[in-house]
């Protein structure tokens, strides 16, 4: 256990400083540009699964190819927690921007690198072991990112517009997806399915070098978080009062101090986690394999309700700082369980009509609970620790529930034979996450995040006001 911190009544908080628009929107823009590139390059390889399948898994059978592709998909997700591990801690100490510069160079490279592999047919069982090797690389770099992008903004922004400008990152994962499928669906339509199987799949993966360069230029050209910087000024001078230093706040102190709060928002993240990644990462493929919709057409549908998307989660930011987190939880706990199964059965009768109609339906839910759990991430923890504790929840989260869900998925309705099976998997996430945003998360919209900066009480344990 570390030594106990020094008595920090006589040390007032400075305030939150005034930041300027032109200044804000710089903070928004590189706080959202490498979580763009990653969420960009997992639309890609998830809607390339049929064609990365041929590419790098001999086997005669279509559906292990697929998951063999999955697998390596949910690979990535399990390895971030260490990653949130490595770059929370560093993000912790020696800054947001210096930590969100290096991981949005390392997944950009790894991103070009798949695009560079050579295939199954090339160099044999090494070219499916390589992919793997580089999703690990990746997964350990996009650990550090997220919740790193969250107090990025969230630290820059004004208390009460807290989920507005964190809509941006939402919006960012978003545009990312419809990005990646909708560059997918323009190249299938142009140049067929034989050049995507040949050569054409490693476009979209090297046009992620550019965008790295530009993402990282633009990251290093903006300053440290005002809050970041208020804490380091906190922290010297306490030192100086009580001549020592500021204990190191590392990982064991944090999952100390932070567990229940960690536990808290993972239990109810893990239903935005199930919904987003069950439909972008696998709906496509299901329209392809199962509904018999070209490629084309099934990122097409995905893309249009991609598009939809987008400024509804501006909206959805905006509600949440008005009405409060705790109600948007609810609600976004509630309606996946009668609109996922609403949408699924729609999805089901097949047709590229009904597969657009259920995607625009299915967009209920996360309109509820996506901007809102994005921002709880840096909400719920003190600044001291908010980079690690963030990255810890958000990928114990993710890492089982994103990554594993086309996985899953794809394995129930083999299993089953209907695609009704993933919608009773959803809501039954959604009613546990139900029960923990009820008994345990505490209200966080109005917070003042330098409130408990000594303060171990954690941001759980009290109905919501």
């Amino acid at each position: 256990m570390p030594p106990s911190l020094p008595d920090t009544e006589t040390i007032a908080s400075p305030p939150h400083p005034t930041v300027a628009k032109s200044t804000m929107r710089r903070a928004v823009l590189a706080g959202v540009i490498g979580n763009y590139t990653e969420q960009y390059e997992f639309a890609v390889y998830a809607a390339m699964a049929p064609v990365l399948a041929t590419v790098f898994f001999q086997t005669d059978n279509p559906t292990v190819g697929t998951l063999s592709v999955y697998a390596g998909l949910a690979l990535g997700f399990l390895i971030r927690p260490l990653g949130g591990f490595i770059f929370g801690r560093l993000g912790d100490t020696v800054g947001r921007k210096k930590i969100l510069s290096l991981t949005i160079i390392l997944m950009g490279l790894l991103t070009t690198l798949i695009g560079l592999l050579p295939s199954y047919a090339s160099i044999g069982i090494a070219a499916p072991l390589l992919l793997l090797l580089i999703r690990l690389g990746q997964g350990l770099a996009a650990g550090g990112e997220y919740a790193g992008a969250v107090s990025f903004i969230v630290e820059y922004g004004p208390s009460h517009q807290r989920a507005r400008y964190t809509s941006f990152v939402s919006i960012s994962v978003f545009a990312g997806l419809l990005t990646g499928t909708g560059l997918t669906f323009a190249l299938s339509e142009l140049l067929g399915d034989d050049a995507m199987h040949d050569w054409a799949w490693r476009i979209p993966f090297l046009i992620a070098l550019p965008m790295t360069v530009a993402g990282f230029y633009i990251r290093r050209a903006v300053e440290e978080t005002p809050e970041f910087r208020r804490q380091k000024a906190l922290e010297a001078e306490l030192a100086e009062q009580h001549s020592e230093d500021v204990p190191a706040t590392g990982i064991l102190e944090t999952l100390r101090t932070q567990w229940k709060p960690i536990l808290v928002f993972s239990g109810f993240a893990m239903t935005n986690a199930v919904l987003s990644y069950s439909w972008t990462a696998y709906i496509p493929g299901y329209l392809k394999d199962k509904q018999g919709l070209t490629l084309g057409l099934s990122t097409l549908s995905t893309s249009i309700a991609l598009l939809a998307i987008l400024p509804l989660l501006y909206l959805s930011g905006r509600l949440s700082d008005r009405i409060g987190r705790r109600k948007m939880l609810i609600a976004g706990t509630v309606t996946p369980l009668f609109i996922v199964p609403l949408s699924f059965t729609i999805v089901s009768q097949g047709g590229f009509g009904n597969a657009v109609i259920a995607q625009l339906i299915y967009l209920v839910p996360l309109f509820f609970i996506a901007v809102t759990t994005t921002c709880c991430i840096a909400e719920m923890f003190p600044t001291r620790l908010r980079y690690t504790a963030g990255s810890i929840a958000f990928n114990l989260a993710f890492c089982i529930f994103a990554g594993t869900s086309p996985f899953i998925a794809s394995a129930l309705v083999e299993q089953t034979g209907t695609i009704m099976s993933v919608a009773w998997y959803i809501c039954a996430i959604s009613l546990v996450s139900l029960v923990v945003v009820l008994a345990f998360y505490r209200e966080t919209y109005r917070k003042d995040l330098a409130a408990d900066d000594y303060n171990d009480t954690p941001a759980v344990g009290q109905r919501g006001v």
